[in-house]
């Protein structure tokens, strides 16, 4: 069995990561003054120094403008900042969402990589799930990125790394979950060889719909898994 290392992050990095979302989802909007140092410390229950050192990362990401004497604002969003970003943290609400538009991209993925994709592609899919037995999450999170590749389109590239690199702490959490569960495993494990199947024939129908089943049943164990594992 491997056994991932536990993250311990700093009280800051985890504000930092409340604000950066909060300032991402637009409960603080471009342009507008954040609270007070001494008004994030009581909203977030936590010391002076951990407000400041999370502000002082968000000013070097560039999601906040600090002026000398005045406060904090929030800076323009940039939408390529979005795509740059990980470790967003994953809840319930965050889950579905992403997995609402996994559901529509990932689909119209398989289903353009059918017709795209090379015997490289092919080669590398196959090798990754070779894999799956010794680095489960992270054979299924490239697995799903080289179908993105496959497609040759950039966009659907970086969308992909994107969505990947957001869920990363949560698909740890996921496999811990199911390693005992060798049923689950089994099925997604199938799911994935299938795809890989239809891909490699040309067949984009069925590999979409496959590709459709797979998400729906992953993303139910997903939900539990966040209920069940010590986040």
């Amino acid at each position: 069995m491997v056994i991932e290392k536990l993250e311990i992050k700093k009280v800051s990095d985890r504000v930092g990561e409340q604000l950066e979302k909060m300032i991402i989802y637009g409960t603080f909007q471009a342009g507008e003054k954040l609270p007070s140092v001494r008004e994030l410390c009581e909203l977030f229950g936590v010391g002076r120094s951990a407000v400041r050192d999370a502000i002082t990362v968000l000013k070097g990401k560039g999601f906040v403008d600090v002026k000398q004497g005045d406060g904090t604002y929030v800076c323009g969003f940039d939408s390529t900042k979005l795509f740059k970003q990980t470790n967003i943290p994953v809840d319930t609400k965050d889950l579905t969402e992403l997995f609402q538009v996994r559901k529509i991209m990932e689909t119209g993925m398989v289903e353009i990589a059918a017709k795209t994709r090379n015997n490289s592609d092919i080669s590398k899919m196959k090798e990754t799930l070779s894999l799956t037995n010794v680095n489960g999450w992270e054979a299924d999170y490239q697995f799903h990125k080289l179908i993105a590749v496959a497609t040759g389109n950039v966009i659907f590239i970086q969308l992909s790394e994107f969505i990947s690199d957001s869920m990363k702490q949560t698909m740890i959490d996921f496999y811990r979950y199911i390693e005992n569960q060798e049923q689950t495993i089994l099925k997604i494990n199938q799911q994935h060889e299938q795809l890989v199947s239809f891909i490699e024939l040309g067949n984009a129908l069925a590999a979409k719909e496959m590709m459709t089943e797979h998400l729906l049943f992953v993303e139910d164990l997903f939900l539990q898994s966040l209920k069940k594992v010590p986040r």
